[in-house]
C-alpha cells in the first residue's frame, strides 16, 4: 500500500510539472502573439530605401545571369 501512494505521489508531482509548463509555454505564445500582432511589416519603407522592381521576360540577360547575380552580390 505504501508504494502504491509512493508511485501515485510521483506521479502527480511529474503531472503537475508538465500541467504548468505547459501553461506557461502556452501564455508566452499568447504573449508573443499580441506582440506581434499590431507590427506592420508592410508598411512603406523609411530612409534610403530602394524599390524593388519585377524582371520582365524580354529584359537583357536570362535567369541564369540574374541568379549568378544575385549570389555573387551577396544580396
Amino acid at each position: 500500500m505504501v508504494e502504491w501512494l509512493k508511485l501515485v505521489w510521483r506521479s502527480s508531482k511529474v503531472f503537475l510539472a508538465f500541467s504548468v509548463c505547459t501553461l506557461i509555454f502556452y501564455y508566452g505564445l499568447q504573449w508573443l502573439n499580441k506582440e506581434y500582432e499590431n507590427y506592420h511589416r508592410y508598411d512603406e519603407p523609411e530612409g534610403r530605401a530602394v524599390k524593388v522592381f519585377k524582371m520582365d521576360a524580354g529584359s537583357e540577360g536570362n535567369i541564369l545571369d540574374r541568379l549568378k547575380f544575385f549570389y555573387q552580390s551577396g544580396e
